[in-house]
């Protein structure tokens, strides 16, 4: 949750006031003290890459970046280990279950307003499965380098650019 959609205290409804605590503004209760910490968002993404150098993209199905094409990603849930995240989203997006074989990178910068802050980007290798849209992608496919599809992120197209 950002700080400035907190309007009132989750612990008594008291209406919060923003006070400056640890280096920035926070919505502070001033009835029982409780303080908002913003935790970031993080998401995970795999790297697919067929030994004959195809990409796997999955197109989006919502917005923001509807109809554009990224890496299999997906938000991390609380408690889940992130190379699992990877995998999962993968398999909910192309129908092909992969194994992480590597940490690529960790990009930071939110892209958009419901975005998340951090990505980790993983190496994967397809296990099984069928290449199938599902989930929140609209299709899925495998592509060139040389011959990519419009991107949603930037920061695909860094891992694309430099892995």
């Amino acid at each position: 949750m950002r700080p400035e959609t907190v309007k009132f205290c989750p612990r008594c409804a008291t209406p919060v006031q923003f006070e400056y605590h640890y280096g920035q503004e926070r919505p502070v209760c001033p009835a029982c003290g409780w303080m908002h910490f913003s935790d970031p968002k993080v998401a995970a993404a795999v790297l697919v890459e067929r030994e004959d150098g195809g990409i796997l993209l999955v197109q989006r199905a919502n917005d923001p970046f509807r109809g554009l094409w990224t890496l299999p990603a997906g938000f991390v849930n609380a408690g889940e280990d992130p190379a699992a995240a990877a995998a999962r989203e993968c398999l909910e997006e192309s129908g092909l279950t992969v194994e992480i074989t590597g940490l690529i990178e960790i990009v930071s910068g939110r892209e958009h307003a419901r975005g998340s802050d951090f990505v980790i980007f993983y190496f994967g290798k397809v296990l099984s499965g069928d290449l199938c849209a599902a989930d929140d992608a609209l299709a899925a496919g495998w592509f060139e380098r040389t011959n990519l599809p419009e991107l949603a992120f930037k920061s695909t197209a860094h891992i694309l650019t430099r892995h």
